[in-house]
């Protein structure tokens, strides 16, 4: 997935889950883990690492 389509989907995830997104991506990444799907696993945590910078090193 391209670094665009990965931060509109992390403002998404603000935007609708607000604190816990971070969470939310990192779930996600761990059943896509236990579903196999390794790749949607990366997407995710790189979903889940673009929420923490857009967060700001204050708010992690």
């Amino acid at each position: 997935m391209e670094m665009e389509k990965v931060h509109v989907f992390a403002r998404s995830l603000l935007s609708t889950h607000g604190d816990k997104a971070e969470l939310e991506a990192a779930q996600r990444a761990i059943q896509c883990d236990r579903d196999g799907d390794k790749e949607e696993a990366h997407v995710w945590r790189r979903i889940q690492a673009a929420i923490k910078e857009m967060r700001g090193p204050h708010e992690s």
